[in-house]
């Protein structure tokens, strides 16, 4: 495991719940989840369909907040931030990658790259510069002129990848990012993260229902239910 995960948290959940309304039922979809998640750490979720996989990445991910209990990202009580500073947060904070790419299919593989950081305000020749090393580093480069219907599922999902990387994130998450790929591509794709999590000391968590993609990971979390079934650090 890397020595990065022996300091503190990057991100803490304490007692963590979520419910939701469906019509006039309530669904428990996780249940008192308390984890730290450590700077450096290469991290998988793993449980079947319903498990609350999605869930729980869209509370590490400040995409949806907790029913009851307490995210703290670098300390940051995360309950506290309104909308405004929470969006702002998260995008100095977070970088995502989706299982179906979300990729802007007028854009080319560069300008998609480059769209958080003019997001962010950042001048075009600087993102541009940026865009490009970060397509390199996941051996894109000569692809940066191309649409995202001209480039196959995995190296979609690369521009992905350079895209979540791009903004010089804490923390990575990437839900099922190999859900649309054949089995090739998608051990292609979990060694192209860990290689970027090494050689850029950035956090990943990613979901999967797959456990043959568990085998290089720091650490794996199964979720049941809605609760932690297990939680493995692995040698």
């Amino acid at each position: 495991m890397s020595n990065e995960t022996d300091l503190a948290p990057i991100l803490k959940l304490r007692h963590v719940r979520r419910r939701f309304l469906l019509g006039e039922t309530t669904i428990d979809a996780l249940h008192d989840i308390s984890l730290d998640i450590h700077a450096g750490e290469f991290l998988a979720v793993w449980g079947p369909s319903g498990s609350g996989k999605t869930t729980l990445m869209n509370i590490i991910g400040l995409i949806d907040s907790p029913t009851e209990g307490e995210v703290l990202f670098e300390e940051q009580d995360t309950r506290i931030l309104a909308d405004n500073a929470l969006t702002e947060f998260r995008a100095d904070k977070i970088g995502f990658v989706f299982q179906s790419f979300n990729l802007v299919p007028v854009l080319s593989a560069l300008e998609n790259v480059m769209l958080p950081l003019q997001i962010k305000g950042v001048d075009e020749g600087s993102a541009r510069a940026r865009a490009t090393t970060a397509l390199v580093d996941v051996g894109l480069e000569r692809f940066k002129n191309s649409l995202p219907d001209k480039l196959s599922g995995g190296q979609r999902q690369r521009v992905a990848i350079a895209r979540a990387l791009v903004v010089d994130p804490k923390l990575v998450i990437a839900d099922e990012p190999t859900a649309n790929l054949d089995s090739e591509n998608s051990r292609m794709i979990i060694d192209l993260m860990r290689e970027m999590n090494q050689a850029r000391k950035v956090t990943f968590v990613f979901t999967t229902h797959d456990q043959r993609l568990l085998d290089h990971v720091d650490r794996k979390i199964q979720l049941r239910d809605g609760n932690i079934a297990s939680d493995e650090v692995m040698a």
